[in-house]
């Protein structure tokens, strides 16, 4: 599959270098500059593309498209790979699912992503792990810039406009239509350009180093915990009264989530969150099953028919459990309690949280670094309200970097924080 070039970096390249002043007509990016390739489908071409891969030179273009509210989890369906002198490359990962071979091929070169929490899970699966990296999302946050989505950096660094109208496609669709590819290949053109910006701003800033003890910690990355009783976060829990109902909503979203993982199929497609918690609230005080569940929602009633006689047994089994067998109200704490708790239960705790916020918020303007970058606010909790009553700078600095901040963030807070606790210590 080709197509005729329109508009291309090639032609653009002294687009990275417009001064940050002048401000120029966006220029729409609407073809890569060798066509859109076809996609790999078999073993013996998925060998013919790491061997280009492997010859190229430079950096590597990585992105990866997944379902994301049409299929069960977050596996990937496309990966696009690009590196200089072996061009762009789409991979069908569910017909090859082993991509080890490119990842070998790849060796120790750096990958270029945008946002890489959200692939390095699902690249991980087939089998491509990064030796080093280079997030441009996570540098525009360090860069200070006001908008990081990749279409917002391409047009602030690169002067072009990337269309994003097939971002939440289902690209578990097969074939994939045309468009769909353009699009995905458009994505990793641009990743070498951009990153050299982003570097070369990094730079001027003096924030090269933060950068790359960022994307140090990123390799390690391979998703978020998983959550203890992830139904707890069903959308409209809390409209929902005593253990009985919270059986309920735990009852129908174990039902739903091993119906969507049958079905390779988004949970919410099956029964949505607001339908849970309606049949939970219209139920928590029964006594009986009921006969017929409903909803006066005509876009919920649908889901609900649809699986009327489940949802109706699902409903009497959390009924019928013992006392013994009902979720508790709460899970037990896992780390301090909700900020606006504290006051109450440690005055002294909670002058200081509100004193450190306000000299990391002065930071994080003077330094133009999100404060949550500087130091994610759970961190900055768990210290101040379980860490000693008057730490050094280096206490503090120790302490922050067991619980997994990076060095460069504790040069520059621990000192904040330390001074916080001297202003604020208990009498």
């Amino acid at each position: 599959m080709t197509a005729e070039p329109s508009e291309t970096i090639n032609d653009l390249d002294d687009a990275a270098g417009i001064a940050p002043d002048h401000v120029p007509d966006l220029v729409p990016l609407t073809h890569p500059r060798d066509g859109v390739p076809d996609v790999v489908v078999d073993e013996r071409t998925l060998m013919r593309a790491a061997e280009a891969i492997g010859s190229g030179t430079g950096p590597v273009g990585i992105d990866a498209e997944r379902a994301s509210g049409y299929r069960y989890g977050q596996r990937a369906y496309l990966v696009q790979i690009r590196r200089e002198g072996a061009g762009t490359w789409l991979i069908d990962p569910i017909a090859c699912p082993d991509l080890s071979p490119v990842g070998e091929a790849i060796g120790d070169a750096e990958w270029i992503l945008h946002a890489a929490t959200q692939d390095l899970p699902c690249l991980a699966e087939v089998g491509l792990r990064p030796q080093s990296l280079f997030d441009t999302e996570l540098g525009g946050r360090l860069a200070g810039l006001p908008r990081v989505g990749l279409g917002a950096m391409v047009e602030h660094y690169l002067g072009l406009q990337l269309a994003k109208e097939h971002s939440a496609v289902d690209w578990s669709v097969r074939p994939l239509p045309e468009p769909w590819l353009l699009y995905a290949a458009l994505d990793v053109e641009v990743l070498v350009d951009l990153r050299d910006a982003v570097a070369a701003e990094l730079a001027s800033q003096g924030k090269t180093a933060w950068a790359a003890e960022e994307f140090e910690h990123l390799l390690d990355f391979t998703g978020p915990e998983p959550r203890v009783d992830p139904w707890r976060r069903t959308t409209g829990m809390h409209k929902v009264r005593g253990r009985r109902g919270l059986a309920i909503v735990r009852e129908l979203w174990l039902w739903r989530d091993r119906m969507a993982q049958e079905r390779d199929t988004s949970p919410g497609r099956i029964l949505p969150d607001a339908a849970i918690s309606e049949i939970a609230v219209a139920n928590q005080r029964a006594t009986k099953p009921p006969r017929t569940v409903g909803s006066a929602e005509p876009r919920l009633a649908r889901s609900v028919r649809r699986h009327q006689e489940a949802i109706i047994e699902v409903v009497a089994h959390a009924l019928a459990l013992p006392e013994s067998d009902l979720p508790v109200l709460a899970l037990p704490p896992s780390g301090p309690p909700p900020p606006k708790a504290w006051a109450d239960r440690d005055p002294v705790a909670a002058a200081r949280l509100a004193r450190a916020r306000e000299l990391l918020g002065a930071i994080s303007q003077e330094l133009a670094v999100p404060v949550e970058n500087l130091l994610t606010p759970d961190l900055l909790r768990r210290f101040l309200w379980d860490g000693p009553a008057a730490p050094t700078t280096t206490e503090v600095a120790e302490a922050l970097v067991a619980m997994g901040a990076r060095r460069w963030q504790t040069t520059i807070t621990a000192p904040l924080i330390s001074l916080t606790c001297s202003e604020h210590a208990p009498a």
